[in-house]
């Protein structure tokens, strides 16, 4: 809970004035179909049966649906992208300029095949990654202290992950050795790094 005081949510209420006939339109679109509204991440997210359907949000430049199951639409009118190339799997955006390039009858299409998505439970299956090995300074120190090597192997793969990341981002020797110095003693006591920070 501490840490989570000091994030904040994207700000998707920042351009609504902006672009309020294109909500409008859209929420119109929404509202005919057997979707439930819920309140997620700061902004509507449209749910069919408790799966993530649909949202929407203004933006500067451009106004976008995303459709959560988008993956596996036809996207016959050719306009689903991914917004973030490499990281998004499943998630699709359609992007307006303006709300008269909104067209709610191919938006309902979309729509109605997204709800078909859940419908027939196509999902992708989260890839299960190969655990990460500690490298470099750290990979000595367990080597050459079997009481700390045997108290990392006990750890979970979320925590031993969390020690390696957290010594890997050190860009300088000196900072690599003072944070070993710092989770030896956690690590010995089987604990976490940030498991102060966990209730």
């Amino acid at each position: 809970m501490e840490r989570l005081q000091y994030k904040s949510t994207p700000d998707w209420k920042r351009y609504h004035a902006q672009w309020g006939d294109a909500i409008e339109k859209v929420q119109r679109v929404l509202n005919e179909l057997p979707l439930d509204r819920e309140f997620k991440w700061g902004s509507d997210v449209y749910t069919f049966g408790g799966r993530n359907v649909a949202s929407y949000g203004g933006f500067k430049n451009h106004f976008a649906i995303w459709f959560y199951n988008g993956v596996f639409l036809k996207d016959k009118d050719n306009v689903l992208i991914a917004a973030s190339e490499g990281k998004t799997k499943a998630l699709r955006q359609w992007r307006f300029q303006s709300a008269e390039e909104i067209d709610p009858i191919k938006i309902k299409t979309y729509l109605q095949e997204a709800i078909q998505t859940v419908i027939d439970k196509k999902e992708i299956k989260p890839e299960k990654s190969i655990p990460r090995q500690p490298s470099g300074l750290l990979k000595e120190t367990l080597a050459k202290d079997t009481y700390l090597q045997r108290a990392f192997d006990k750890l979970s793969p979320g925590k031993q992950k969390e020690y390696i990341e957290y010594i890997d981002t050190a860009k300088l020797e000196q900072t690599k050795t003072a944070r070993i110095e710092k989770i030896m003693p956690l690590i010995k006591e089987g604990k976490g790094l940030h498991d102060k920070y966990k209730r």
